[in-house]
Formats: C-alpha cells, structure tokens, sequence
C-alpha cells in the first residue's frame, strides 16, 4: 500500500464528474458512540480506473475526514475526528445543485496510491439540531454536486473538493 502526505494549507482534491446511472443512491449513516465517529456510506455507483483506498483530510486542529474511495467512486465519508463544531440557527445547503457521480482519478505519475493525506483548514458548521452539516477545507466554490441523496461536494472552478454538506444526520445515540 502506497501512501502520500501532502503538506500544506489549501492543497487541492481533484475530482471528475460522471454521468449519473439509476437513481441516487441513499446514505447510510452510522454513529459509533464509543469514539464519536459517523460515517456516511453509499453504494460506489461509478468505477474503473480511479483510486482505490482513501483520502485524509486533516485540519490544523486535528481533525480528520475521511473518504473512502473504490475505483474512483466515492463510496463513503467518516468524520474521525470532529473538529470544532460552530452550530447556527439555520443552515441551509445549496439550492443550486447538480446531480452527478463524484470520482477520484487515479494518478498517472503514481497509479498505486491506496492513501492520500490532505493537510489543510477544515471548519464545521451545523443547524441546531445537528442534522445539517457543512464542512469545509477549501476556496473558491463554484459549484455543489449532489452524489447522493444526503450528500453534497462543493467544487472549485477546476474540479477540486472543497467541502461537503452531510444532510439528514440523525442524531448522536443517547447512553443509558
């Protein structure tokens, strides 16, 4: 397994966008209360030839998301470590959307690469009650891509991630 640490702030995520085949598919949210963890999964509805592995995006404060990539496809995104939330009275996500496959290219001067580290900004903000909320870990949006029913990529003008909009959340499990 190869692995890439790309240090900086600001580092850029390519994507492509695909044509969407069926329906979008639903997400699949989980919460591990031990850790804190969520995890949004989907069906991998695009594929071949991109990377395989995952894409770690890390904040300055030690945050992390993750994105689990097979094939190209986007197949999941999990919040490993939370950075600092800053909850809002309304938060509402794009209403200019494009519905669309989101995959990670495979990179020509390294086609093995099963991990990528991304280090950059990454900040949270959420509605009250926590089922809406918008990372970001870039600049410059131009466009927001829906790659599933619950959940939005913001892109820059040249196809680079930067952010994302989990929707529907449910809430954290209460404890006994």
């Amino acid at each position: 397994m190869l692995f890439r640490s790309v240090p900086g702030i600001m580092t850029r995520i390519p994507v492509t966008l695909q044509d969407r085949v069926g329906a979008l598919p639903a997400v699949d949210y989980r919460w591990d209360v031990d850790t804190d963890i969520l995890t949004a999964a989907m069906p991998a509805t695009t594929g071949g030839g991109g990377m395989t592995g995952s894409v770690e995006i890390e904040g300055a404060d030690g945050s992390w998301l993750i994105l689990d990539v097979k094939q190209g496809a986007i197949a999941g995104v999990e919040v490993a470590v939370w950075p600092d939330v800053k909850v809002v009275s309304a938060l509402t996500p794009p209403a200019d959307v494009v519905d669309s496959a989101v995959a990670i290219p495979a990179r020509g001067s390294q086609p093995g690469l099963a991990a990528l580290e991304v280090n950059t900004q990454l900040a949270a903000h959420a509605d009250a009650a926590k089922r809406t909320i918008h990372f970001t870990f870039g600049a410059g949006r131009s466009s927001v891509v829906r790659a599933a029913r619950d959940l939005l990529f913001e892109l820059d003008e040249r196809h680079h991630l930067v952010g994302l909009w989990l929707l529907n959340v449910p809430p954290f499990p209460s404890t006994p």
